[in-house]
């Protein structure tokens, strides 16, 4: 009886993202692109068709989870170890074990997890193993596997993509915790659903941060004189290291803010832009939205005036996507500082934007058979391509062949600024179009 009360202290005092990990797919959260009803992945688990495959997504998404719900569920010997700390010896161990299993008609599902950590020989070393069915293995990666796994290995798996799980599911997760006898159930905890929805939302997708960030703030929660433990803002603050804790990434506060950082650059204001900047990073925003709506920015705002505003707003993306807060905070202000100083043309956005109304609202014009491909004779004899100039060949580089239906002749959607670079462009343009204008 001493033996069973030791081990029930030992499991409450486990993490709580460990207490309440799912042993079945009832249980789990998330990946219903994979898991909801008539899935790929559901069908195969529910049938026992599962074969060696790679989970590829964030941290927190459930990937372990998941691989051993899928063990439990196949009745396969399951075993897992980690790239970090494992060798080429361990491997083979582990393939002895699976090949001894395997002739007595056990199959084993080995779970590596961070497998893009092996080298190339360590990922070689599962080959032989994978191909003649010894193993199932199941490998985790928040990397590209079409980078950083064998491309031998990975066309013997299939590959799932885990997305990261979203507000309301973390927010689902979240009450689960409170409710559950394994969780905080047996507690009396009292918090705002708010706060719990601040805590999904800084938990950015990572199941694991919200459930250890809920437990974080309910161990430094003030007691009452019931045994109630309240759960404030000012707790939430200092567990979760956040100021703007109630800033909404859905809600209008969201959109005032990308608002003024969207403004504040295209009114070439970069000390406004930073401050709006850091404000929707400090209040919890993920990074790769604002990079994003840099990328947009510097096509939309800036364009032919500064080419090269993309490539920064590109590579500022690339940034906060290798490595993420608290880092790439400079990255994202490189490419907004940028683009404040850049000089500003919406030529291409008011191009993009004039030529799409007339796709909606014209007739869908056939292609002019002077630019048509004629590979068959068929064609050629139905003057496919009859007439085409090759610009190449001429002592112009042009011609005033016609490329646009006749119905939209001489119609024009880019007008080029003067702005920056853009101005080059204006008068290369307005040489083209008097050319090609001459009788």
């Amino acid at each position: 009886m001493e033996q069973l009360s030791l081990f029930d202290d030992r499991e409450k005092s486990a993490p709580l993202a460990s207490r309440l990990r799912p042993e079945s797919l009832d249980e789990y959260i998330g990946q219903k692109h994979l898991l909801g009803s008539g899935k790929i992945l559901r069908q195969l688990i529910d049938k026992d068709q599962i074969s060696s495959m790679i989970f590829w997504g964030p941290p927190g998404v459930g990937k372990t989870t998941l691989a051993r719900i899928i063990a439990r569920r196949t009745r396969a010997s399951f075993i897992e170890f980690s790239a970090v700390t494992s060798g080429i010896k361990e491997i083979k161990e582990v393939m002895v074990q699976a090949e001894q299993n395997r002739r007595l008609g056990i199959r084993t599902l080995l779970f590596t997890d961070e497998i893009h950590r092996f080298n190339k020989a360590q990922q070689d070393a599962f080959l032989p193993y994978v191909e003649k069915g010894s193993i199932i293995l199941i490998g985790a990666t928040t990397e590209n596997p079409s980078f950083e796994i064998n491309s031998a290995l990975l066309s013997r798996c299939r590959v799932f993509v885990l997305k990261a799980l979203g507000e309301e599911e973390l927010y689902e997760l979240l009450i689960h915790a409170l409710k559950s006898s394994r969780g905080l159930g047996d507690m009396n905890i009292l918090i705002e659903e708010e706060h719990l929805k601040v805590i999904a939302r800084f938990s950015n997708g990572d199941a694991r941060t919200a459930l250890n960030t809920l437990e974080m703030a309910v161990l430094n929660g003030e007691m009452d004189g019931l045994g109630g433990i309240h759960v404030n803002e000012e707790v939430l603050s200092q567990c979760m290291n956040r100021r703007s804790l109630l800033y909404d990434k859905n809600g209008e506060e969201h959109y005032n803010l990308i608002s003024a950082l969207h403004k504040s650059m295209r009114n070439s204001d970069p000390d406004a832009a930073v401050y709006w900047l850091c404000r929707m990073l400090d209040g919890g925003e993920d990074p790769l939205y604002i990079a994003r709506r840099l990328v947009r920015f510097a096509s939309e705002d800036v364009g032919m005036a500064d080419s090269q505003a993309l490539q920064v707003t590109v590579a500022a993306y690339q940034a906060c996507h290798f490595l993420g807060l608290p880092e790439c905070d400079v990255h994202l202000t490189h490419a907004v500082v940028y683009l404040s100083m850049a000089p500003k043309s919406n030529a291409l956005y008011a191009a993009c934007e004039a030529c799409k109304k007339d796709v909606r609202e014209l007739p869908a014009e056939p292609v002019p058979l002077q630019i048509c491909n004629a590979p068959t004779q068929l064609m050629k004899d139905l003057d496919y391509g009859q007439g085409y100039i090759y610009a190449h060949d001429t002592e112009e580089k042009l011609s005033k062949m016609k490329c646009l239906p006749d119905s939209l002749d001489g119609r024009r959607y880019y007008y080029p600024t003067q702005e920056g670079k853009e101005q080059r462009v204006k008068e290369s343009l307005e040489r083209i179009l008097a050319w090609k204008a001459e009788e």
